[in-house]
């Protein structure tokens, strides 16, 4: 291996590495505020990538359907709490049951977008709807369950998304153009303008991230509901709300993803799991607790499995998971363990 073809190596490591940090940043958002491991974070990836595929083969996304199916029984569910005396936030369930649904029908059925940029928007609208209505439908109910409970329900739950995906996009794969088709070379090493997209993309999200929770009151909430769920009920937040957003903005990041990775590389029905599986690997680095963390972690997956897929490209994945084991070492040395009374 000489210096040029490190230098490419690494640079498909930091591209790698970008989607794996998103995909780490969303874990961690939902596992701080909502206790949930969130193992379907991967479909969002998939189901994004595929429907702007479909779209451009002039068909309606099947997501579609899908959410409009798990809006009815979100709105149902609401109305059966509301009509046995429980409060309802109705202005919230109106938003995600009914005015995002509404949303999506007419960009995908009335305008029936044909540009590459309306069609990103498209599977942006469809797809972020489907991250608090899965909380509402699936985990909402569990709220005070063990962890260990709600880690059996994200299986069951992305079985059960990945054989959506299987009926829904079939078992073909699909790739979309790229939004960016400059070839440039930096220092002797082919740049496409597509990984500078992936890259560019990334730093934006994670800035807005640092500027929504420092700076905005509703992020302010979002981090005193990690902290302490109890204290930031006792303070009027509505940590219920807090589950909602959080899913919402994990299935806005995994859209974004399947957007900037499906002109790279082959989109199918089940590519988001290994994709989500890797950003728990750079999440686990982070402890589930600390988002710089979990992006120093994400680029450790990315060079790890751009090296190792020069020297021994059969076993990169085993190497990238095999991580895992030296990091939950070091941290078990580190934490102070504790009998489950206390």
């Amino acid at each position: 291996m000489d210096s040029q073809i490190a230098l490419i190596l690494g640079q498909d490591g930091i591209v790698n590495g970008a989607i794996y940090g998103l995909m780490a940043l969303a874990l961690v958002l939902v596992f701080s505020v909502t206790r949930v491991i969130f193992i379907p974070q991967g479909e969002f990836v998939a189901f994004s990538a595929l429907s702007v595929a479909a779209m451009q083969a002039g068909h309606v996304p099947a997501t579609l359907w899908l959410l409009l199916a798990l809006a009815a029984a979100a709105l149902a569910v609401e109305g059966w709490r509301w009509k046995r005396g429980a409060e309802v936030d109705w202005t919230s369930t109106l938003a995600w049951c009914v005015a995002l649904p509404l949303a999506a029908c007419a960009l995908v059925l009335w305008l029936r977008p044909a540009s590459l940029l309306m069609q990103s928007v498209a599977a942006l609208v469809l797809i972020m709807p489907l991250g608090p209505l899965l909380y509402r439908l699936a985990y909402r109910p569990l709220a005070d369950a063990t962890v260990l409970t709600l880690l059996i329900v994200s299986v069951a739950l992305h079985g059960v998304l990945v054989g959506l995906g299987l009926l829904f996009f079939g078992a073909e794969g699909s790739r979309t153009p790229a939004f960016s088709e400059l070839r440039t070379d930096i220092g002797g090493i082919p740049v496409t303008g597509q990984s500078l997209v992936v890259v560019g993309v990334t730093a934006v999200l994670v800035l807005l991230m640092f500027l929504f929770f420092e700076r905005s009151i509703v992020g302010k909430a979002l981090r005193a509901t990690a902290m302490n769920r109890v204290g930031a009920r006792l303070m009027g937040i509505p940590t219920g709300l807090s589950g909602d957003l959080s899913f919402a903005l994990a299935a806005l990041i995994g859209a974004v993803s399947g957007l900037l990775i499906a002109p790279l590389t082959t989109i199918y029905y089940d590519t988001g799991f290994l994709i989500g599986l890797k950003g728990f690997v750079a999440a686990i680095v982070g402890g589930l607790g600390s988002y710089p963390l979990a992006l120093v972690g994400a680029l450790i997956v990315g060079q790890l499995e751009s090296f190792s897929s020069f020297w021994a490209s059969a076993f990169k994945e085993v190497f990238v998971f095999t991580l895992i084991i030296p990091v939950l070492w070091w941290r078990s040395l580190r934490s102070r363990h504790v009998e489950d009374e206390e």
